[in-house]
Formats: C-alpha cells, sequence, structure tokens
C-alpha cells in the first residue's frame, strides 16, 4: 500500500479579516513550499474568493467550514456545494461540533451534508467526537460510532473518499488536550468501523480536532492511525501553524 499524505488542515472558525489573511496566507504560502504533507485552510466564506487569490500557484488547498444539504433554492443564508466549486473550494468541513452544539445539527443532517460535498467533487472532513460528560459517562466509543455511521449510511459506495475528523469536544479550546495514546485509541476504533464498510480503509485519512498545537503535533502525529490534524487557533498564527505543517512531513 502506498503511504498516503497526512492532511494538515486549518479551521479558522469565525475569524479574519482581509489585511490580518493577507499577512497570513502569504506567510504560510511562502513557508510550506518544501511540505511533504497536504495543507488546506477553511475559511469563513466571506473570504474565499480572498484567499482563493492568494493561494493562486501554491500548494495550499482551500476549504469552507460548512456546506448546504441543498444545491440551491429559498435557503437564507445558507451556501450551497456548487457555489463553493465556483471558488475552487478542495474541502468542506461537516458536523463539526460547534455545528451540532449551536446549529442543532443531527447525525442525519451531518451525513446528508457530506453526500452533498461529494455529489459537487468536494472531499467532506467528516467531524465525530464525545463531550467531557459522554467521556466521564464511557460512552466515547458508543457516540463516535454512531455519528460515524450515519456517514457510512448515506455515503456507503463512496465512503472511502472522505475524510474522518476525531475531535474529542471536551479538548477543543479548553486547554485539555487528548494525549497520543487516547487518540490513538479512538482513532483505531474509528479505523476499524471503516473497514468493515469499505475494503479501502487504509485510504481514508482520519485527521485529530483536538486542540493540536505546534507542541504536541509530532507525538500525535506520529501514531498509526492519525492521518492528520483539523488546527483550530494555531492554524491563526502561522509560525504555529508552519511548525504543525512540519510535522506531518516528517
Amino acid at each position: 500500500m502506498t503511504q498516503k499524505r497526512k492532511l494538515i488542515a486549518g479551521n479558522w472558525k469565525m475569524n479574519g479579516a482581509l489585511q490580518a489573511n493577507d499577512a497570513l496566507v502569504r506567510a504560510v504560502v511562502a513557508g510550506m513550499q518544501d511540505a511533504a504533507c497536504e495543507v488546506a485552510v477553511c475559511v469563513p466564506a466571506p473570504y474565499l474568493a480572498q484567499v482563493q487569490m492568494l493561494k493562486s500557484g501554491s500548494k495550499l488547498e482551500l476549504g469552507a467550514q460548512d456546506v448546504s444539504q441543498h444545491a440551491s433554492g429559498a435557503y437564507t443564508g445558507e451556501v450551497s456545494a456548487p457555489m463553493l466549486r465556483e471558488f475552487g473550494v478542495r474541502y468542506a468541513i461537516v458536523g463539526h461540533s460547534e455545528r451540532r452544539q449551536y446549529h442543532g445539527e443531527t447525525d442525519a443532517l451531518v451525513a446528508e451534508k457530506a453526500r452533498a460535498a461529494l455529489a459537487h467533487g468536494i472531499t467532506p472532513i467528516a467531524c465525530v467526537g464525545e463531550t467531557l460528560a459522554e467521556r466521564e459517562a464511557g460512552q466515547t466509543e458508543e457516540v463516535v460510532k454512531r455519528q460515524l455511521a450515519a456517514v457510512i449510511h448515506v455515503n456507503g459506495h463512496c465512503i472511502s473518499e472522505i475524510v474522518v475528523a476525531y475531535e474529542p469536544v471536551w479538548a477543543i479550546g479548553t486547554g485539555r488536550t487528548a494525549t497520543p495514546e487516547q487518540a490513538q485509541q479512538v482513532h483505531a476504533l474509528l479505523r476499524k468501523q471503516l473497514a468493515a464498510a469499505t475494503a479501502q480503509a487504509d485510504r481514508v485519512r482520519i485527521l485529530h480536532g483536538g486542540s493540536m498545537n505546534a507542541a504536541n503535533a509530532a507525538s500525535l502525529l506520529a501514531q498509526p492511525d492519525i492521518d492528520g490534524g483539523l488546527i483550530g487557533g494555531a492554524s491563526l498564527k502561522a509560525p504555529d501553524f508552519l511548525q504543525i505543517i512540519a510535522a506531518g512531513s516528517r
């Protein structure tokens, strides 16, 4: 089997400004020229056009932070996969814990959003993960398997084309971090679940999205089933993001 390249995807969340974006993207593009991993930035929708221009001619891929399950229609405020494609978007995050928490997104809706992305040539980054209460109740396995099962059920025929991101919700922006061993345990579980659904489970990249930063990236990325990172705050600081990219290139 050929070694799949790791994917380091930045999630800017609801951050950014024209001037700051310009400096950040230029610094990342300049610093990642020798990267041996794939790199993407998932930016707020208003900045897609700006970042598309800034990354032009580089290896940096463009990502969106969400996508509608609908292709068009009377859905005020939504952004469709065909629209994202026009901006050269390669990845779209679906089912981020913040979308599930603040917007009430269900497992079924997340699966439909993944399907909409795939139908228009965009790779969904499907997020799964447990809250602190769920982890302490011993429900980690049950929760992440349920969340991934919904995506597999709707997209089974092309499930090997998705990216999965495990984000322990209890480790996002809290300063708490899953240890490499804790993370690997869940990643291995997800890989086993994918293997039951497709003979190409090894093709699927499973990213870690639990507060990966410049200090812990190397130890997390050394785990056998961690194929990259979905990076929050650290992706807004070029030196930190580049350090994670360097760890993903080893």
